[in-house]
């Protein structure tokens, strides 16, 4: 376990997000307005109570991180509100028009969950250091709440993946709040063997033999993630945050190439162990053949590409088109709903926040002078990134659907809540120690 390194005083930011987070306020409030105009011609029942409640809260986020990390990057809370708005007022334009618009309404509470998370974090992780003095036991608690759906009893199957654990009558994702902590423990570990994994052999400075083990236990890990869980996408998710932070840890591009030629056996063993996975494969390959575009997966990916084009540049409108047409439109495909009522501007625009917030985030990492600090937010950073690529890529039809969530966007509590700790974990390794302020 590496020893605390001194931060250097980070640069003060004058800028205090104050003006960003009113834009994603108005943006979020606006969206969820029109989203009922569009849908029904009159104001959403509760479009006044929602808007003083999200307001509120999301202004009170604002407020602990001035409190509590006042030295932080001011683009990362308004980027994460503007995202969670949006996609509330989406949940409820696709909900609203089932007939279920309590669903959105739950989901909006879970957004509030997430917000009071973050706080809590920042306010009980005064100094993000801490986390390296409990390397092992942190690493343990993650892998134990990945594989907590395995557990008879506890775990729920939906869809051919064990991803659910129900715990006293309420149903969560483990794996949400298991990958914060094996990344917590993947940055304490890889900032003490850094200098070991930085070794090289040969001219193309190939990492040791004997330094692949971590590796290969990563991708052993993940695996077994794959076959207990059956799901490729957070097996496939933890991987790839291991072989980044590896990367980054140690300097080599080497440990990419190989880690990337593990990837693609994993993934190969993924499709050749499990039918659902090759349906997958099927479908992304054979979405719009005349003879199988009304099959219930090709359906669904037909759909998502049917939106996207009925969107055209600027879209039909909230509430103006017909994204019910897709059946899992809510969790998968949100983003092709985004593309059929906004347009390609707008859902380039959805895009672009993930953007900033995946560079801010990077931007973060790399102003930290301490290996910890810096593994941490590279390893945060990296989950948003590949999810948003994985999720947006599926629906675009570039790789097969993986179902993994949009962050912050698609439905789904527990992918929210996670989300917004390590939003808070970010914003505390950008801001660094709280003492500082009074020191």
């Amino acid at each position: 376990m590496s020893q605390a390194v001194a931060i250097a005083p980070p640069r003060q930011r004058p800028v205090s997000g104050l003006g960003l987070l009113i834009v994603a306020l108005v943006i979020s409030v606006a969206a969820y307005v029109t989203a009922g105009l569009g849908l029904r011609g009159h104001l959403p029942r509760d479009a006044v109570v929602y808007s003083v409640v999200f307001v509120a809260a999301s202004v009170a986020g604002w407020f602990a991180v001035r409190w509590l990390a006042p030295r932080t990057d001011p683009v990362l809370y308004p980027c994460a509100i503007a995202l969670a708005g949006l996609g509330i007022a989406m949940l409820y334009r696709i909900m609203a028009a089932r007939g279920q618009p309590v669903i959105a309404r739950e989901q909006a509470i879970w957004v509030l969950v997430g917000i009071g998370a973050f706080a809590a974090t920042l306010w009980f992780l005064k100094d993000d250091r801490r986390l390296n003095a409990y390397t092992y036991t942190i690493g343990l608690a993650g892998v134990v709440l990945l594989l907590l759906p395995v557990i008879p009893g506890l775990g729920l199957e939906i869809n051919g993946a064990r991803l659910w654990a129900s715990v006293g009558g309420v149903s969560f994702q483990p794996a949400e709040f298991g990958k914060i902590l094996i990344v917590v423990f993947l940055a304490s570990y890889l900032a003490d063997k850094r200098e070991l994994l930085a070794a090289g052999v040969g001219p193309l400075g190939l990492p040791r033999a004997k330094d692949l083990g971590p590796l290969l236990l990563a991708w052993g890990a993940s695996l077994a993630v794959l076959f207990l869980e059956r799901d490729m996408g957070a097996s496939l998710l933890f991987f790839g945050v291991f072989v980044v932070m590896l990367w980054v840890a140690s300097g080599r591009a080497s440990y990419l190439v190989i880690g990337a030629v593990l990837f693609a056996i994993g993934a190969y063993l993924g499709y050749i162990a499990f039918s659902h996975v090759q349906d997958r494969v099927d479908y992304w390959l054979h979405a719009l053949d005349p003879s199988t575009v009304h099959g219930a997966g090709y359906y669904q990916l037909a759909q998502g590409w049917f939106a996207m084009a009925t969107g055209g540049m600027v879209g039909t409108g909230l509430g103006q088109g017909s994204p019910t047409l897709i059946p899992y439109v809510a969790s998968d495909f949100v983003f092709a709903a985004f593309g059929e009522e906004l347009g390609m501007l707008g859902a380039v625009s959805l895009l672009l926040l993930y953007l900033v917030l995946i560079a801010r985030g990077l931007r973060v990492a790399m102003e930290r002078f301490d290996d910890f600090g810096k593994l941490l937010a590279t390893g945060l950073t990296t989950i948003l990134a590949l999810q948003t690529f994985t999720i947006v890529a599926g629906v675009t039809r570039l790789i097969p659907l993986t179902g993994v969530p949009l962050p912050l966007v698609s439905y789904g509590g527990s992918s929210r809540v996670a989300t917004f700790v390590m939003l808070a974990l970010l914003i505390r390794v950008s801001s660094g120690p709280l003492e500082r302020r009074h020191g």
